[in-house]
């Protein structure tokens, strides 16, 4: 029963993690933005998920190890759990060291008045962002073929 429910809750919230990336990467790609609007859409997003997100990320790292833990008999599927936390962790590293840092100096820009290199900035983040996402969706793949893998 333990599992069933670290397999569903780990499914769950790592949809919830991933689809959010995603979402990101697939709606608001920020090169076609003025500056004014780059900087109000980049802060209230970094306000909204600056903190949930990575609690969201370390949440599906800690169930997936867990997992992993009770899937060891299973090879295959053990595999596909260690590959998902490696993931996982490339994706939390990139937010941590890239996007958060990055996050944190747009939180002190205007709208009216972003740095001569908002630009530069922007493409940073945005290209940090896109290496996560592929992270993301490559541990919940390998966390969806470890779930599916026949026991």
């Amino acid at each position: 029963m333990i599992v069933s429910v670290l397999r569903f809750s780990d499914l769950l919230l790592g949809s919830l993690l991933v689809g959010t990336m995603f979402g990101i990467w697939l709606g608001f790609n920020p090169v076609s933005l003025s500056a004014g609007a780059y900087v109000e859409h980049q802060q209230q997003a970094i306000r909204a998920l600056n903190t949930p997100m990575p609690i969201l990320g370390l949440t599906c790292i800690v169930l997936t190890v867990a997992l992993a833990a009770f899937e060891r008999g299973n090879s295959p599927a053990w595999y596909f759990l260690v590959i998902a936390v490696a993931d996982f962790a490339v994706a939390g590293i990139i937010t941590r060291f890239a996007n958060q840092p990055l996050n944190a100096q747009m939180m002190m820009w205007t709208p009216l008045a972003p740095p001569p290199n908002w630009m530069e900035l922007r493409d940073a983040w945005w290209n940090w962002h896109i290496a996560r996402t592929a992270a993301g969706v490559f541990g919940q793949s390998f966390l969806i073929l470890a779930t599916l893998w026949p026991k």
